[in-house]
């Protein structure tokens, strides 16, 4: 008896929020079902990854059925495919469908606005970065840091002077090969670049910053807003978590 051919694997998905992070409204097709998840050939939604949560929207077939998406996961190492999670058994019948994707566009500048804001704070206190997190209230970033001493309101001035200086905030690709002929454009200690797909993903905040990232930002500086240090907290003896929120 020969043994069965194992099934292809399904082509990369299209990152339709790497194109344009401000679309708010989609097609796609379903293409594939994984663990329950659905898998599109293109994707307006953000999957969780580098500390930035799921875009959270609706996916919509032309039969009027709809289902409420608020989480995505990368199904390989080189962050090539997405899937779409659904409730258990809620995939039947969505295979080969087209589908209009409708993206909760607010929450997703919300999360642009703040993440841009962290790389900002990743240069007025230039440390390795040990952890952080991009969420809708606030965001965090956990330094190494050998000595104690912040000030919340000198952070904050200083954030804010960048944040004022109006940059323009746009993405390139390098090789895996050139990133790994500059070790320090990664600050992060904790959540590195993923490899396998051959390029690398840098955002540059013209005249102040580049690192790389896979996450969405704003084009400009301007668009990010006034924003606050709320909290300076002791995570260990060489660590310090800045949490910054957005001023009211």
């Amino acid at each position: 008896m020969l043994d069965a051919e194992p099934a292809p694997s399904l082509p990369s998905t299209r990152l339709l929020f790497r194109e344009d992070a401000y679309q708010d409204k989609a097609e796609g097709v379903v293409i594939g079902v994984e663990a329950g998840m659905l898998v599109l050939d293109q994707s307006l939604f953000y999957a969780a990854s580098g500390g930035q949560p799921s875009d959270h929207g609706h996916l919509t077939r032309g039969d009027g059925a709809s289902l409420a998406i608020t989480e995505l996961r990368y199904l390989d190492a080189a962050k090539t495919r997405i899937g779409f999670v659904v409730p258990d058994g809620a995939a039947e019948g969505w295979l080969g469908a087209s589908v209009v994707q409708q993206l909760d566009i607010a929450r997703r500048r919300t999360l642009m606005r703040m993440h841009s804001a962290l790389h900002l704070l990743s240069v007025v206190l230039p440390y390795p970065v040990t952890g952080g997190a991009v969420n809708v209230e606030d965001g965090r970033l956990d330094f190494d840091i050998p000595d104690a001493g912040l000030d919340k309101d000198e952070i904050t001035a200083k954030l804010n002077a960048l944040i004022n200086r109006n940059a323009d905030i746009h993405d390139r690709m390098i090789s895996e090969a050139e990133l790994d002929a500059n070790p320090t454009l990664v600050k992060t200690l904790s959540v590195k670049p993923p490899r396998g797909a051959g390029m690398i993903r840098l955002v540059a905040i013209e005249g102040i910053d580049l690192q790389p990232c896979g996450g969405t930002h704003v084009k400009n500086t301007r668009e990010i807003g006034p924003m606050r240090v709320t909290a300076i907290e002791k995570k260990g003896k060489q660590n310090r978590r800045v949490r910054i929120a957005f001023e009211t």
